[in-house]
């Protein structure tokens, strides 16, 4: 028996140590399952879309069209997100995403099926892509007001950054995976399995075992949605990460919008070139994201987050200005990798800092406002590229870079609140931990 303790101490160490390696926010069951059904989700999204702007440009061979399809999605998602975070603090969680997950499902496999029988006319298109667009802005904030009820609150950052990951990884891979399908076997297959992937999450969501989470609203929509605008304007630090996103979204990612101006016109790399340098921002992005999520909580959010967004704005002028004065192909990509990096670092700050200061009955109506700045990027890319037609793009993306630093650091040194939203953050941690047992941990125990 003494012979035998050490290799079982060994043993015992291993596992200890494979177990220390998953990621705080995997080890706990219910959020595992969680993840798992939004990697297939998002694949699915990724395909979709994929596949929509593909049968677009087949029907009209019109640039003008794929224009249009990601308008009509967009325009639903900017109008109704805010009364899909609403609806998420007023009803169950649960089963609005379970809803959403299957009538987006049932869209997907009615374009499939027009598809495969060759009956699919444009304008039907335009209205799947608008209903689909609809039915996300119910889904999304649901989807955000959920997880953090399925792990603890020390496991929130590794979430958040194992939720970016899964829309980084799929970025790249999903529309591979989506054009191998659509050469090989056709568009209608990779249009039924985008559709499968909506059907596994609803189904994961039905097995989900969910504490009892409390809800909020008045019943009254209007009522409800102006009371959570009031609230984001009523404290500083709310409205100074809301605004992070929105300054992210219009004025900092409007660099991808461009990118064929620097790959055709300024750096005469072509279509290939820009798929490398986009990959090189992706990969930063996707490195950041997996090591903050192997990682615990970090206390020094604002830290990350105003230096974060200060880089990401420096780096995108870096960008504009080697562009204008020595476009070097290769200089330019090692920017794309910071770029991808620090756009990663102070979203998940952003994003964990809501999540961990925003009250439970409010959390929908919080999450729905944070998702439809995310919603504008389109717009974003409009104003970027209208600046580029007088300017030239080096000057419009220098511009973009110029506003995302100085809304991070004008202001920090302005509002007190906001220097000190690491402090907010840790506050409400400790005033949490400080309750009895959180409904959180009984729906995560044991693995």
């Amino acid at each position: 028996m003494t012979q035998d303790s050490p290799g079982i101490e060994a043993v015992a160490y291993f596992i200890e140590k494979a177990r220390r390696a998953v990621p705080p926010a995997l080890r706990y069951p219910a959020y595992r399952a969680y993840w798992l059904g939004t990697l297939a989700s998002v694949s699915g999204f990724q395909m979709l879309t994929f596949s929509l702007l593909w049968v677009t440009y087949e029907l009209t061979n019109s640039p003008l069209f794929l224009g249009y399809v990601g308008a009509v999605n967009a325009i639903p998602a900017i109008a109704l997100n805010l009364f899909g975070g609403v609806f998420a603090d007023m009803f169950d969680k649960r089963r609005l995403i379970i809803a959403c997950q299957l009538i987006t499902a049932s869209l997907i496999f009615v374009l499939a099926v027009m598809t495969m029988f060759d009956v699919l006319h444009i304008y039907y298109l335009l209205l799947i892509a608008f209903l689909a667009g609809a039915v996300n802005a119910f889904d999304q904030p649901a989807r955000q007001a959920l997880y953090p009820h399925l792990i603890d609150r020390s496991a929130i950052m590794s979430a958040v950054s194992l939720n970016s990951a899964i829309w980084q990884g799929t970025r790249i891979v999903a529309p591979a995976i989506a054009g191998g399908i659509i050469a090989y076997l056709g568009t209608s297959i990779s249009f039924f399995i985008s559709g499968v992937g909506f059907v596994t999450m609803a189904l994961v969501t039905v097995a989900l075992k969910i504490p009892e989470i409390q809800r909020g609203g008045s019943g009254n929509p209007a009522r409800d949605m102006l009371d959570g605008l009031k609230f984001i304007l009523s404290n500083s630090a709310f409205s100074f990460l809301i605004g992070m996103t929105f300054f992210n979204s219009f004025f900092g990612m409007a660099y991808i919008f461009m990118m064929p101006i620097f790959s055709v016109d300024i750096l005469k790399v072509g279509a290939d070139g820009q798929g490398v340098l986009m990959g090189v921002s992706g990969a930063g992005a996707l490195a950041t994201t997996m090591v903050l999520g192997s990682v615990g909580n970090f206390r020094q959010k604002g830290l990350m987050l105003i230096g974060g967004a200060t880089a990401f704005g420096l780096a995108l002028m870096l960008f504009g200005l080697v562009a204008q004065g020595y476009p070097s192909y290769y200089l330019v990509m090692g920017i794309m990798l910071f770029i991808g990096i620090f756009n990663s670092i102070y979203m998940i700050s952003i994003m964990s800092s809501l999540q961990m200061m925003v009250p439970n009955n409010m959390r929908g109506r919080v999450m729905g406002f944070y998702g439809m700045t995310w919603s504008i990027m389109p717009l974003g890319g409009m104003q970027g590229n209208w600046i580029a037609n007088y300017l030239g793009a080096p000057i419009a993306v220098m511009i973009g870079g110029l506003a995302v630093a100085g809304f991070a650091v004008g202001p920090a040194l302005l509002n007190k609140q906001v220097r000190n939203i690491s402090a907010l953050v840790n506050q409400v941690e400790h005033a949490v931990s400080a309750r009895p047992q959180q409904p959180q941990r009984t729906a995560s125990a044991g693995d």
